[in-house]
């Protein structure tokens, strides 16, 4: 099946590389001095109004913590504007172009930068902040790793290494290498003052990619289900409140170091994903009825039909995005799905239930627009689906 890195978490994975970055000393969590808990803290956030940003800006506003945001202005700029977030500071600029609205004495106790993809953007911010901040936390992405044949990798393992480490341009093949390269450009500004976090596909309400959402979606109409490869295929993700709030213990805390951001390794199952998505549908549609016969509907009804992941490649059906949130775990990608995450877990990663992700999800995906529904940026149309359905259940009876 083609299951090449830009088809891999966000989109857009690097591909296949020809030497690894050896993996930066960053040891396990470390805890520097604590900070002092009868004040807020004074976070600066790069970026913090596309999907996971304001997961995070929620979660630091109910613990009374003091915010800037700093970003172009460009993706939902109206999402801060109620007054409720008046005590915001929002500040404009460019980290490419225009970062004097960081300029000057200010400080901050930390900074969050979910913004981070190329390492001179980086370099650039991490070097004018260094002396006013304590703490510099970057969201980076498992797709820094090497290799993704590894079952229970952990955040020693080897990095990618670009043949071109001067690349600018964001693809599918240079993705995780400039990740790698970020985090390095942190570090080297910050040395004793960085955290790294590694998110694996983040998921939950607000999701712009339905990589997950797919599921949630696709249960709630109900019908035959095609389901990837078999209800034990591994599979791995995190809530993006869960990741805020993980974040956001981080810079609490001051814990320094690199960390793997997902769901435990091996906990999750396209079967597990499949069962809470139908059963959070069936019981999302259940309506009262007075009079018999009480029509059904859609969600209320629905039924699974794996089909190996063999036959998927036969038909031109593509992992991870036809199929989202799967990748066949073989070859290449025997470690799929099971990335360690221990170190996280022991730092204070904490996760709420499949169930309760799935529920939320679908309740914002009904809330959206019907023309933001119509066209899901992931996984299989009606009609493709029904499709290759017909092809297996053929292939079924001729034996």
């Amino acid at each position: 099946m083609q299951t090449g890195r830009r088809e891999l978490l966000l989109g857009a994975l690097a591909g296949a590389v020809a030497m690894a970055l050896p993996a930066c000393a960053t040891g396990g969590s470390q805890a520097a001095a604590p900070r002092p808990q009868d004040r807020p803290l004074r976070i600066l956030v790069m970026g913090g109004t596309g999907f996971l940003g304001p997961h995070f800006v929620e979660a630091a506003l109910a613990r009374g913590h003091r915010l800037t945001l700093f970003n172009r202005g460009k993706t939902h700029p109206e999402r801060f504007s109620d007054p409720r977030y008046a005590a915001i500071e929002q500040l404009q600029g460019d980290r490419k172009t225009n970062l004097s609205a960081l300029e000057g004495e200010q400080r901050w106790d930390a900074v969050l930068d979910t913004s981070a993809y190329i390492p001179a953007d980086v370099t650039r911010s991490a070097r004018l902040l260094a002396p006013r901040i304590g703490q510099y936390l970057l969201v980076s992405t498992i797709s820094v790793y090497a290799r993704n044949d590894i079952v229970d990798m952990d955040e020693d393992a080897e990095l990618i290494r670009l043949p071109d480490p001067t690349v600018t341009e964001v693809t599918g093949e240079t993705y995780g290498g400039l990740k790698a390269l970020c985090e390095a450009a942190v570090r080297a500004e910050l040395p004793g003052g960085t955290t790294v976090v590694r998110p694996g596909l983040i998921v939950g309400p607000g999701d712009t990619t339905d990589r997950f959402t797919y599921w949630p979606a696709r249960a709630d109409r109900g019908g035959e289900i095609l389901g990837p490869g078999s209800p034990a295929a591994p599979t791995q993700f995190i809530d993006a409140r869960d990741l805020a709030a993980f974040l956001l213990h981080l810079l609490e805390t001051r814990t320094l170091g690199t960390f793997n951001a997902d769901a435990p390794a091996g906990a999750l199952t396209m079967g597990a994903v499949l069962d809470a998505s139908r059963e959070v549908a069936r019981s999302m549609s259940v309506h009262h009825c007075i009079t018999a016969p009480c029509p059904q509907p859609p969600g209320a009804q629905s039924s699974v039909t794996w089909v190996p992941a063999d036959f998927l490649e036969a038909q031109g059906v593509s992992a991870w995005q036809d199929m989202p949130a799967w990748i066949p775990a073989r070859g290449e990608y025997a470690g799929f799905g099971r990335t360690r995450t221990t170190r996280a877990q022991a730092a204070g990663l904490r996760y709420r239930s499949l169930e309760e992700t799935v529920r939320d999800t679908l309740e914002w995906w009904r809330g959206q627009p019907e023309s933001r529904r119509a066209k899901p940026k992931a996984g299989l149309a009606p009609e493709r689906e029904a499709d290759v359905l017909r092809a297996w259940h053929a292939a079924q009876r001729s034996g």
